[in-house]
C-alpha cells in the first residue's frame, strides 16, 4: 500500500519522532511505499489563510498553498498519524493540517443544503494514530472519554473516509517512560502495522 506517515512534534529528538521511525521501519520492511509528512520540520503553517476560509463554501477550495500536502493525502491508501496529545487535543500543526488539507473538494463535499457532508477519501483503507500523553490512562479514558480518539474516528474518518479501518495506540505517562515501556510500545506499533496487507 501507499502509506502516508504524518508526524507532528517540533523536537527532532522527541519520543514521537522515535515512534514514527519505528512505524516507518515496520511499513518499509513489509514492502509498503512510505511517504513522510513531517509538519514541524517542514514548517507547515497551521492557520487557515483568509483565501482558504473564504473559499470553504465557494465553488472550489483555494488549496494552492497546500497542494503538495493535498496530493500526498489523496495518494494515500494508509495513514499513520504520530503526535503528542496536548491538553487532550491535537498539537496545532496537526489540527492545522486537518483544517487546511482535509478541505471541501479534497476530503469531503458539502451537501447542497449544508446538510451532512459526503466523503471523498475513498482510497484510504487503514489509519493508525500513535500518540503520547503525559497523563495516566484513567484520566483520558474514564474522565475525558478519549476525546482525540472520538474526533479522529467519528468526526474525521467517519465523515471523510468511512471505509478506513481505524486503530489508536496511546502511550500514557510519556513524560518519563522507562526503556521497557518504550520497547513494549514499539512492539505494539510493529504488531499493529505488520497486519496491514
Amino acid at each position: 500500500m501507499h502509506c502516508l506517515v504524518v508526524i507532528a512534534h517540533p523536537l527532532e529528538d522527541s519520543l514521537c519522532q522515535s515512534l514514527a521511525q519505528e512505524a516507518i521501519r515496520t511499513l518499509t520492511a513489509a514492502g509498503h511505499t512510505v511517504q513522510v509528512e513531517d509538519l514541524c520540520r517542514t514548517g507547515f503553517a497551521p492557520a487557515l489563510t483568509a483565501a482558504e476560509r473564504r473559499s470553504y463554501y465557494g465553488t472550489a477550495f483555494d488549496g494552492g498553498a497546500v497542494q503538495a500536502q493535498i496530493d500526498r493525502l489523496l495518494l494515500a491508501e494508509a495513514l499513520v498519524l504520530v503526535f503528542p496529545t496536548w491538553w487532550f487535543g491535537f498539537p496545532a500543526a496537526l489540527k492545522g493540517w486537518f483544517d487546511r488539507v482535509w478541505a471541501p473538494g479534497v476530503a469531503y463535499d458539502h451537501a447542497t443544503d449544508l446538510g451532512p457532508i459526503r466523503p471523498r477519501l475513498h482510497r484510504l483503507r487503514r489509519t493508525l494514530a500513535i500518540t503520547t500523553l503525559g497523563s495516566p490512562w484513567w484520566v483520558d479514558r474514564l474522565v475525558l472519554r478519549r476525546p482525540v480518539r472520538r474526533v479522529l474516528k467519528t468526526a474525521l474518518l467517519g465523515t471523510c473516509a468511512p471505509r478506513s479501518a481505524f486503530d489508536m495506540l496511546s502511550l500514557y505517562g510519556a513524560e518519563r517512560p522507562s526503556t521497557a515501556q518504550v520497547q513494549r510500545f514499539n512492539a505494539r506499533i510493529a504488531r499493529a502495522l505488520s497486519s496491514w496487507a
